[in-house]
């Protein structure tokens, strides 16, 4: 599965940040053991643990390397950190040790990793702080401050400079530079997103203008021709043409869902056109639309608009004799990716012995295939008058194929 460009940024930011903030952690525990064990004089626990973390985190960020397992290695460091902070806040003076803050920084060093990590080690923090609290305001402590009274001044301010180093110094650093990158990489890649979508309604106004330069050429053609059968060809190809344009004009004139199209103010604009084509300006036909509001791909609205193109203009040249009739178009979803088309004419309608293997009708052929593309089926309902046509079909997201049976 190929991963995002952002997504990429996001995952290498939140590598560097944890690398960072181990070696930095690390170094920083170095120094401040060594300080405890020489100059503040502060023997045990304390200083040893401070020396242990340094060392085994070090290592655990410079096998980082070998395995290239992030949440191993960063869930080793917060299991180290976590545990190393709560034995020198127990052995510095429990719920009055000023090492004790260093505990809401892991919390806060989980949520930048990710919100369980975060809303754990808060949960264990809380629970920790409230075992000090009860055992430290109790009759008896878990162990006795190994700070020397002459150096606890000294270790407070130590570990007050070690928390804000580590809140600040590097993880406000880093965040704040992985902010900057993040945000630049991010508007980089809107830059490319409205550069592409550009290109694309451009793509779509030049095919809709050579389509609409195509169905000019058809018309201008079968006005030329004398032959009324021909011309009829001619203005049925040119009206197929027109079908395909409107759905490039809609997606060019849209600010959005460049790829969907709203099914229903295609519809309408593609029934009027075909009643003007055919009947006129004058046409008293009532158009009878029932169409959710479904926006489908490109790869679907394309056949489902020949669909409407050969039967509604069947039933204008042959079903509705005279300038008035009815024609009834619905679409409904039926499941998560089928919908159910309706549509017919109370014209007057066409033998039961017509079908695709008994015609050459070119429009009734087209029909029946173009359901096939849309991986759907259809039947006519010979109850009701006129000609009426039932088809289930699915959206379709892929290459516009042929229409050859």
């Amino acid at each position: 599965m190929k991963i995002p460009v952002e997504d990429k940024y996001r995952i290498q930011d939140k590598i560097d940040l944890i690398l960072k903030v181990n070696y930095s952690s690390s170094i920083f525990a170095a120094i401040f053991g060594l300080i405890c064990f020489f100059f503040l004089k502060i023997e045990g626990v304390i200083p040893y643990t401070f020396l242990a973390y340094a060392f085994v985190n070090l290592l655990n960020t410079l096998l980082y390397s070998k395995h290239q397992n992030l949440i191993l290695t960063y869930n080793l460091t917060s299991i180290l950190s976590m545990n190393g902070a709560i034995i020198i806040t127990i052995f510095s003076g429990g719920i009055e040790s000023p090492f004790i803050f260093v505990l809401a920084i892991i919390v806060f060093a989980g949520y930048v990793t990710t919100k369980v990590f975060g809303q754990l080690y808060l949960i264990i923090n809380l629970a920790v702080l409230t075992l000090l609290f009860i055992y430290d305001t109790g009759e008896f402590s878990i162990t006795e401050n190994s700070v020397p009274v002459e150096s606890r001044d000294w270790f407070a301010y130590l570990s007050a400079v070690f928390a804000v180093y580590l809140l600040g110094g590097v993880f406000g650093r880093n965040l704040l530079r992985a902010h900057h990158k993040l945000y630049k990489s991010r508007n980089e890649i809107q830059e490319r997103i409205n550069e592409k979508e550009t290109l694309l309604k451009e793509v779509h106004h030049r095919v809709k203008n050579n389509l609409q330069t195509v169905s000019s050429l058809l018309s201008l053609q079968s006005r030329a021709i004398a032959d009324e059968k021909i011309a009829n060809i001619i203005k049925s190809s040119q009206n197929r043409v027109v079908s395909m344009a409107m759905v490039h004009e809609m997606l060019y004139k849209r600010d959005d869902y460049l790829s969907k199209i709203e099914l229903k103010p295609y519809v309408q604009e593609l029934c009027d056109y075909l009643v003007r084509s055919v009947k006129g300006s004058d046409s008293q036909i009532k158009m009878h639309l029932d169409i959710d509001e479904h926006k489908l791909s490109i790869d679907t609205v394309i056949p489902l608009g020949l669909i409407i193109n050969e039967t509604i203009t069947n039933a204008l040249k042959y079903g509705i004799v005279d300038s008035k009739g009815e024609i009834h178009v619905a679409v409904h979803k039926i499941g998560d990716n089928r919908y159910e088309l309706c549509l017919g004419d109370n014209g007057i309608g066409y033998s039961e012995d017509i079908n695709p293997k008994t015609t050459n009708s070119l429009g009734l052929k087209l029909i029946y295939n173009l359901a096939r593309q849309l991986r759907g089926t259809i039947s006519r309902d010979y109850d009701k008058k006129g000609t009426y046509y039932r088809i289930e079909f699915e959206e379709v997201i892929e290459e516009f194929n042929s229409v050859d049976s």
